[in-house]
């Protein structure tokens, strides 16, 4: 094949890349990377310079594609299929780049905060940045409620590029920080990501690894 996704199948980043692959039924070789095994995070950063994954690794165009919102456009672009990812017009384009990235940094990341911040020592936790954090998310939650109150996907009718985005932080998201009970529209979009047959085929693929998802203390 000529797409080669390195990932891991419990990382966040990696399902919103799985999420576009399965969508468009694109044929890929999976390379699970074990960053704890030092001649496969050598080759990782080798691809990409600051190991980190998903990178996709397209052998036919003799490119090496990180990050999971660019790895997501470069299929779009050249492995389009039934769902388009970037609507094409240029408006709807810039407010689906703009979710992406909201749910990226204000859902993502201070889920990432606090899922980490479990690993930590015992007295190296940070629980004014796991504040803080749990402040942002609280804060995100009700910025979706709002957004979803007529339900569909993050963009309207067309599941894109920020349902991808928003399938794995919500879900860490509500590990980390319950959605509680006021953000009922929430809940529901939560639940259609999960109905949806390319995140349903994600998370099956996961369970078997769900035992290391750190809990809380």
């Amino acid at each position: 094949m000529s797409l080669t996704l390195h990932f891991h199948p419990l990382a966040s980043y990696c399902w919103k890349a799985l999420i576009a692959l399965y969508e468009n039924d694109i044929p890929f070789t999976p390379n699970l990377v074990d960053l704890g095994n030092p001649a496969e995070r050598a080759a990782l950063v080798k691809l990409w310079g600051t190991g980190k994954f998903p990178v996709l690794r397209d052998d036919a165009r003799n490119e090496t594609v990180p990050e999971s919102s660019i790895i997501i456009e470069y299929l779009d672009r050249n492995y389009g299929g039934r769902t388009r990812f970037i609507p094409d017009e240029s408006g709807r384009a810039l407010q689906t780049r703009l979710r992406d990235r909201f749910y990226d940094l204000y859902v993502h990341l201070p889920m990432q905060k606090i899922m980490l911040d479990r690993l930590r020592p015992e007295g190296k936790t940070d629980p004014h940045g796991v504040g803080e954090a749990r402040a942002q998310l609280r804060t995100s939650y009700a910025m979706i409620d709002q957004q979803m109150a007529s339900g569909g996907w993050a963009m309207g009718e067309d599941f894109t590029l920020a349902d991808c985005a928003a399938a794995p932080s919500l879900f860490y998201g509500s590990m980390a920080e319950p959605f509680g009970d006021a953000h009922k529209n929430l809940s529901a979009y939560m639940e259609r990501l999960k109905a949806r047959p390319s995140f349903a085929r994600v998370l099956q693929e996961a369970e078997p690894y769900f035992q290391m998802v750190p809990k809380e203390p």
